[in-house]
């Protein structure tokens, strides 16, 4: 009679827990488990949407206001809900997003946005790119470890100054339109379009929704 009982009760948990999609079934069908990509045709509330589904965690930093290096790290240590003994340094960075979480206990998966990152002279290409090899890193770490990780990312840059002081332009009537020019950053870059979101009053704010405790529980 216990063991019907036990029996019983087992399948009712197993029937209590929440099935899980496949990726094949989600807006990230076709992305590879392990990558740092613009985030193109994507939205974020989908992509926190789908990190909810598939249980994996998600993180989010807006860095429209950043300006600097430190700026980037200040942010993202913040809204990552870093440690406070987090160092504020592109190696910090990494330590933070690998081993202590690993050692912290198994991890379902990671879903990460990074928005409006800075393209300016005080944070240049030079700069973007430390950053996101950062993520690549992280990324082949958790790969090595069969845990996904996603990382999609856009640039903030100054555009063209194409529509005079007024900063609109008008067609004149018996003339051609301007024709538009790629976006540069302030640092003469060209940057490619697919990466690059408008930064304004209205840019999405959020709070990632990850579980400080993991890396409180890892310090």
């Amino acid at each position: 009679m216990k063991r019907d009982l036990f029996l019983t009760t087992e399948k009712e948990t197993e029937m209590e827990r929440p099935l899980r999609p496949d990726v094949s079934e989600t807006p990230l069908k076709g992305v590879r488990s392990n990558i740092v990509q613009s985030i193109r045709a994507f939205r974020v509330q989908d992509l926190q949407d789908t990190a909810t589904r598939l249980g994996h965690h998600f993180l989010y930093a807006n860095l429209a206001t950043a300006q600097s290096k430190q700026d980037v790290l200040d942010m993202i240590a913040q809204q990552f809900t870093f440690p406070s003994h987090f160092g504020k340094n592109f190696d910090a960075l990494y330590d933070c997003m690998t081993d202590p979480l690993h050692k912290s206990g198994p991890q379902p998966g990671f879903i990460v946005v990074l928005e409006h990152i800075p393209a300016n002279g005080k944070f240049d290409k030079e700069a973007r790119e430390q950053l996101l090899d950062i993520f690549r890193d992280t990324a082949d770490y958790w790969a090595d470890r069969k845990v996904p990780f996603r990382c999609f990312y856009s640039f903030s840059v100054a555009r063209s100054a194409q529509a005079g002081k007024g900063g609109a332009t008008e067609a004149v009537e018996g003339q051609a339109e301007p024709v538009a020019q790629a976006p540069v950053a302030t640092d003469g870059e060209k940057m490619p379009t697919d990466k690059i979101l408008d930064v304004s009053p209205l840019a999405l704010r959020m709070s990632s929704p990850f579980n400080a405790g993991y890396w409180l529980a890892a310090a």
